[in-house]
């Protein structure tokens, strides 16, 4: 059965590219809804061998814990390592101490993400050897299913290209042939920017999902919105703020 592995940012430091709309305060909380809605999602699954989160705080670890998953301690000594690196030593504890045949890497900020969609990809990875969905913003990687988990190392942190541009590419020259992309709107929108996070309040409320934490911290501290700057122009948007 395939293992989850859940990378979390150290709490001080998780999704600070929207520091300029949230507090720290805020990012922090923001952070463990995200993460509590991404376990609810996918204990409700019930396929998986393992659910493990891969943190520095004992916030997500208690969390992780309290929805019956595994709690991994990343050293906060090995804090200056590259992400690429923290993904490969979460996928070898996966082999090594839970014995993984599959791995499937989701990143919390999926804040739209179904357990139709983890049906989905677990079906493509029975017949696939590798299963990646596409970020929808930035070419990036949203989740990655691996069979086995050592067939491939990501590279999220390519200085020329997308990661997803180049997982691709390295899988071509390894000659894996058995992969699946993934296309789902829901699985490929992630919260990144000011922006994404606007957009996942509307999005969360179009698809009633109101009783996510997402969508309840959202509702509560929001303080902007999303406006076209051309009336003609689908793809140009603006920041207003609600209370100025």
């Amino acid at each position: 059965m395939t293992i989850v592995l859940i990378p979390v940012a150290p709490l001080s430091r998780s999704k600070s590219r929207l520091e300029n709309c949230l507090s720290r305060e805020n990012l922090i909380n923001l952070t463990l809804a995200m993460l509590e809605d991404m376990l609810i999602t996918l204990t409700e699954v019930n396929k998986f061998k393992e659910i493990v989160v891969f943190g520095q705080d004992q916030e997500t670890l208690d969390l992780a814990e309290n929805f019956g998953c595994v709690g991994f301690k990343e050293d906060k000594k090995n804090h200056q390592r590259s992400f690429d690196e923290i993904i490969k030593t979460m996928n070898q504890i996966a082999i090594t101490e839970l014995d993984a045949r599959a791995t499937l890497i989701a990143f919390l900020d999926l804040v739209l993400i179904s357990k139709r969609n983890f049906y989905d990809i677990l079906k493509l990875m029975n017949k696939n050897r590798m299963v990646v969905c596409p970020a929808i913003q930035s070419m990036g990687i949203s989740v990655l299913g691996r069979v086995p988990p050592n067939i491939i190392e990501p590279t999220f942190c390519s200085p020329n290209t997308t990661s997803l541009k180049s997982l691709l590419t390295e899988a071509k020259k390894k000659g894996i042939e058995d992969v699946a992309i993934y296309d789902s709107f829901r699985a490929s929108f992630d919260v990144d920017i000011e922006s994404d996070l606007l957009m996942a309040y509307e999005y969360l409320k179009m698809f009633n999902l109101k009783e996510k934490k997402t969508y309840l911290f959202l509702k509560n501290n929001l303080n902007s919105s999303l406006q076209k700057i051309n009336g003609s122009n689908n793809r140009k948007f603006q920041v207003t703020k609600k209370y100025d």
